[in-house]
């Protein structure tokens, strides 16, 4: 039973609509209604500006988190914290808060990954950046970024991590497909520096 509500209970934190609260409360702004119609960091960069941008960026890594640290903040030793890490990016993906339409997965993953191994958080931020920098296309960074996860995991040899960012890339790669057709089309939109 203790279980069952472990995963509630990071499947709700992952459902938490940072994008559609301040949004909404800040900004008196329904992000849905705007821009790619998305929840996510990107989508409330581009209709609601920097600040609220990294508001909802570290609200969604944060959440991710918390929901992978809730087995030690519980002592359930025994649960692997990444598969209740999962719980919480699909509550991102799919929150039950925001009639199941939520983010593209990135921060929370990443939030995850955050919460179960630092240094591989840093590499997979810093090759995020580097690719963001040299695109400028966010989602083909994303997806970049997850194949590196991947491709560290196997270099720190935890094959139960190999298989988490696996499927984590699998979510980002799925949520991305139309950002993939728009990017082979060459009318995705880049971000810009200045």
């Amino acid at each position: 039973m203790t279980y069952i509500l472990i995963v509630l209970l990071a499947y709700l934190i992952g459902s938490v609509p940072f994008g559609l609260l301040v949004g909404k409360i800040g900004y008196k702004t329904d992000i849905r209604e705007h821009g790619s119609g998305n929840l996510g960091g990107t989508n409330t960069f581009r209709v609601l500006g920097k600040k609220a941008g990294i508001i909802v960026t570290l609200g969604d890594i944060f959440k991710g988190t918390l929901a992978t640290l809730l087995p030690f903040i519980f002592s359930l030793t025994e649960i692997n914290p990444l598969i209740i890490g999962v719980f919480a990016v699909i509550g991102h993906m799919y929150p039950v808060f925001a009639r199941f339409k939520g983010g593209k997965a990135v921060a929370t993953s990443g939030g995850m990954l955050l919460g179960l191994s630092p240094i591989l958080f840093g590499i997979i931020l810093l090759s995020f950046i580097i690719t963001l920098y040299l695109s400028k296309y966010v989602s083909l960074s994303s997806m970049i970024t997850g194949i590196i996860a991947i491709i560290a995991s196997v270099f720190i040899q935890d094959y139960g991590l190999v298989i988490v960012t696996g499927i984590l890339t699998l979510f980002i790669f799925y949520r991305h497909r139309s950002n993939i057709k728009r990017i082979l089309n060459k009318t995705e939109p880049k971000i810009s520096w200045m």
